[in-house]
């Protein structure tokens, strides 16, 4: 079968279209004939070997799929460490769940790493156990993650400020439901916060930048506020500032779906409630961008280069 391979570790350059063996399933898995996959940040850091736990080259790129079960013809969607750039996957079966109703095949591969992330970072965050209003700063807001987090946050009745380098990405967002746009290339998003909030900060930061960001996030927060982190797209190591924590009760929190989608009680609570969410059409990804499989290249120089809106997509994967 074809598909993408890490051919060596490096930026887009290193991945090829092979033909490779079909995967044999285990136990707990199952075949899955894969119409469309999800590309994520998470992907070119398992090709630069910054992604812990990835194998050595070579091995299948990947980590979100959509298409249909091999014993039945289900449609599903799935989440995976590798091997979602295939034409075939063997997939733990706990962790497909249905495409809703009317989804195209390249929703469904926009779906689980996203909207999972978004739902436990307010899971994380507290939101669901707090009031109506709450503040979210969600940076990257016009990413895959952020988007998810604008309509999930809509439903909730967050207050949502979200930052971005572009107007029009960020217009685009609002039309999800953000509220508060800055354009951080344009203003200090953390003066942008103290203005806009009257001083106060917000309760919860969304962050997956690292850096001097995780910092700088926790000056936004008000009292007894919390940052979750679930990224680093600076490829630089979070810097914390202990005693700005001590000063109004806040917390870092970090997020990450390759643990947590090991427990199964966890993964079933949040699919319960974002496919009540999906069904009615509250929720449906955004999606940027479509590349054919074999420009999946293309498709990671474009979230390298931060120019993405939404989900970028790879299809033409099964013939």
């Amino acid at each position: 079968m074809k598909a993408i391979v890490i051919t060596r570790l490096g930026g887009p350059e290193v991945l090829e279209v092979r033909d490779v063996p079909e995967p044999v399933p285990r136990a707990g898995e199952e075949l899955v004939r894969v119409e469309a996959a999800g590309v994520n940040f998470a992907d070119t850091l398992a090709a630069s070997g910054g992604y812990p736990g990835i194998p050595k080259p070579p091995l299948v790129a990947g980590r979100e799929f959509c298409g249909t079960r091999v014993s039945n013809g289900e449609r599903v969607m799935g989440y995976a460490q590798w091997g979602a750039f295939a034409e075939i996957i063997a997939a733990r079966s706990a962790l497909l769940w249905p495409a809703p109703r009317g989804w195209s095949a390249e929703e469904g591969a926009a779906f689980p790493v996203n909207f999972f992330t978004a739902y436990f970072a307010y899971w994380k965050g507290g939101v669901f156990d707090g009031p109506q209003g709450t503040r979210v700063l969600i940076h990257a807001v016009a990413g895959g993650v952020g988007t998810a987090a604008v309509q999930i946050g809509k439903i909730l009745g967050v207050e949502m400020y979200g930052t971005s380098s572009s107007d029009e990405k960020l217009e685009r967002a609002k039309q999800l439901g953000l509220q508060h746009a800055i354009n951080y290339k344009k203003q200090d998003y953390q003066e942008a916060i103290k203005d806009l909030t009257q001083g106060e900060g917000v309760d919860v930061v969304f962050e997956m930048l690292g850096g001097e960001h995780t910092a700088k996030s926790v000056r936004c927060l008000r009292d007894f506020g919390r940052v979750v982190c679930y990224g680093s797209a600076t490829g630089q190591r979070a810097q914390i500032e202990v005693g700005s924590l001590y000063s109004k009760g806040a917390s870092v929190h970090g997020l990450w779906l390759t643990y947590l989608s090991s427990k199964s009680d966890l993964m079933q609570r949040a699919w319960n409630q974002l496919s009540a969410w999906a069904a009615p059409g509250q929720l449906r990804p955004a999606i940027g961008a479509v590349f054919p499989i074999a420009r999946a290249a293309d498709a990671y120089r474009l979230l390298l280069e931060r120019k993405n809106f939404g989900k970028v997509v790879l299809t033409q994967i099964s013939n």
